[in-house]
Parts: C-alpha cells; structure tokens; sequence
C-alpha cells in the first residue's frame, strides 16, 4: 500500500473505473434511471415548505454523493477565483470538477431540475386545495424519516446528545412557527440573497428552503418565476444558491469528517422540530389550531406517509445487505479508496 501524502486541498479520487466497468449497459441504465426518479423526490419536495431535500437525499442514499460533489465544486470554484490570474488555478480546479461523481450527479439534477419545474405547476394547486391532507401526508414521511438521521449517528445516545437534539428541535420548533413576512416584489439582489440561504435545505436535512422563502415573503414570487420562466429572476436565485452552497458545504463537510456524531445529533432535532411546520390546522401566521375538521383523512395519509418511508427503508436495508455480500457489486455511496474513519470524538 502506498502511503504518499497528498495536498490538504488536493481532491480526493473519483470511483474506481474498474468497478464501473463490472457493471453492464443495462445495468447502468436501471441506474441512471434510479438516480432521475431519486432527484425527481428530492425535486418534489424542494417546492414543499416545512420539507427539506436534504432530508430526502438522506432517505434515498444520495445523500454523502451531493455533499462530495458539491463541496469538489465549492473548493474548484475558490481555487478558480484565487489562483486563476497566476496559472494553477484552472489545472486544479479542473481536479475537483473531475472527482465529482458525475454520473450520479448529473441525473439527480435533471431529475430536480424536472421535478421543480413540474411540481411547481402540480403541487402548488394541490396544496391550495387540500392542505390539510397535503401537510399530514408530509408530516408523516418527516416522522418516520427521522430513523434515517438516528442509525447513522450509530451507538447509544449520550445524555449530553439528548439535550442538544432537543435544543436543536426546540430551535428549529419555534423557527418554523415565526408569521411569513407579506408577500413582495423582491430585488434580484434580495433574490440572490435569499437563495443562498435557502440553499442550505440541499445540505443540512430538517431545514426547508422553501419554508425560509416563505418566511421572507418570496415563496410565492419564487414559484411564480418558476411558472413564468422568469430567466432574470431564475438567473439570480440560481447564482446566489451556487455561492451560498459554496459557503456552506465547506462547513458541513468539515463538520461531518471531525464530528460527525453530533453534527447528525443536531440534525436530527432540527428534522424534529421541523414538523411543527406541517401541523394540518394552522393559521395564516403559522399559529397551531386544535383538529377541526378532515381528521379522519389526515390520520389515514399521516399513516400511509409513515409506511412508505419505513418501506423504502426497508428495501434499502435489503438492497444494501446483499450489496455488502456480492463482492461484484457497486454500492451507490461506497467510501472513496483513500477514505478514513474520522476521528473519534471526545
């Protein structure tokens, strides 16, 4: 084994082509179709206040993937911008941008990218009209996705755990119940503003970017911009969510690799907390209401919404034990070959 030392900013090797090659046409055919449908629900629930895609990347395994390409991106995009004039600055950048997985990347996008488009003129009546129904569905995928967070923290949960994920929760809690600001005609510049932060839903699970458009008042602007194929406005969100995921994913990355069991504690309290914003009976300013009507209905989706993700989990686990006994497989988030354990925390 060779034990050369590499730059602490240098990228880390892309997957391995000699198992891409094992896998067949068709095979990487059922893949790439796999990965559109993943990024379509990531998509989906992107145009869902109170959801968080990154919540759904955690839940259908794709999650380790986007944080890897997007933190090669971020850390291209910073090595363009400082060595650029001085000539190294395209050569290395261009090995971040060659050890994204792209392969993966590429169709989770176009899936989000066809999800938003055609979620944003689907979703948007069906919550009008029913929201309710829509809200319980959620919640209970929300619920039962909390499994998701608390295996891979892995272990038994210290006390020290317990009250910081619930101080997570409480946070993320009383967040999600601030009124939505009134309605505006923002500024490109906001838009770009706005987006950066609500791009954090791609990153940390439990925070929902739709929901923080909606607390500045530009939930409804952004969706119309999206029906209208507003290009100035959709241009300006789209730059801002790159620099903020630039900022941002450099962070987590770190925060994931030197603590990682209390990154995912937090995590799960904020997903927690989050739930409190697809309550069925709200008021317009986001203040709780005890059930009234539709009861019934809402129990019966908040079920279903439960069973579907302890279904999906399920499979996974079943897929992931015989990729774990077939040394031919390729798993979809197999650890890169220069891949260590992070340190234990203390």
């Amino acid at each position: 084994m060779s034990h050369e030392t590499r730059p602490a900013d240098a990228p880390s090797p892309g997957p391995t082509p000699a198992s891409d090659r094992r896998v067949g046409p068709v095979q990487r055919l059922v893949r790439l179709l796999l990965d559109l449908v993943r990024g379509g629900l990531i998509g989906v629930v992107e145009i869902v206040p109170g959801v968080s895609g990154g919540t759904v990347a955690l839940i259908v395994g794709v999650y380790e993937t986007l944080i890897d390409g997007a933190g090669h991106l971020a850390r291209g995009a910073a090595l363009l911008v400082a060595d650029g004039l001085r000539g190294r600055g395209i050569r290395r950048a261009m090995e971040h941008v060659r050890s994204v997985r792209w392969s993966v990347v590429l169709p989770l996008g176009i899936g989000m990218l066809i999800a938003i488009v055609a979620g944003a003129a689907l979703l948007a009546p069906l919550l009008e009209s029913n929201p309710i129904q829509t809200k319980a569905l959620f919640a209970g995928l929300i619920a039962a996705s909390l499994i998701v967070p608390i295996r891979m923290v892995g272990g038994r949960w210290r006390a020290r755990e317990v009250v910081i994920a619930l101080l997570a929760a409480a946070t993320s809690f009383v967040l999600t119940g601030l009124p939505p600001a009134a309605e505006a005609d923002p500024s490109l510049v906001v838009v770009a503003i706005a987006a950066a932060f609500a791009v954090c839903a791609l990153v940390l699970p439990g925070v929902s970017g739709s929901f923080l458009l909606l607390t500045v008042g530009m939930y409804a602007p952004t969706l119309a911009a999206v029906n209208d194929r507003d290009l100035a406005y959709l241009g300006a969100f789209v730059l801002g969510a790159v620099l903020g995921l630039g900022l941002f994913v450099s962070g987590l990355q770190w925060l994931l690799a030197h603590r990682h069991r209390i990154t995912l504690v937090v995590m799960t309290g904020l997903m927690l907390g989050s739930l409190r914003a697809l309550w069925p009976w709200q008021t317009e300013g986001n203040a709780l209401q005890a059930p009234d009507e539709g009861v019934g209905s809402a129990v019966l989706l908040f079920g279903i919404g439960v069973v579907a993700v302890l279904a999906l989990i399920a499979v996974e686990a079943v897929l992931l034990r015989r990729r774990v006994l077939s040394p031919d497989s390729v798993s979809d988030e197999r650890p890169e070959p220069d891949e260590r354990p992070a340190p234990a925390e203390r």
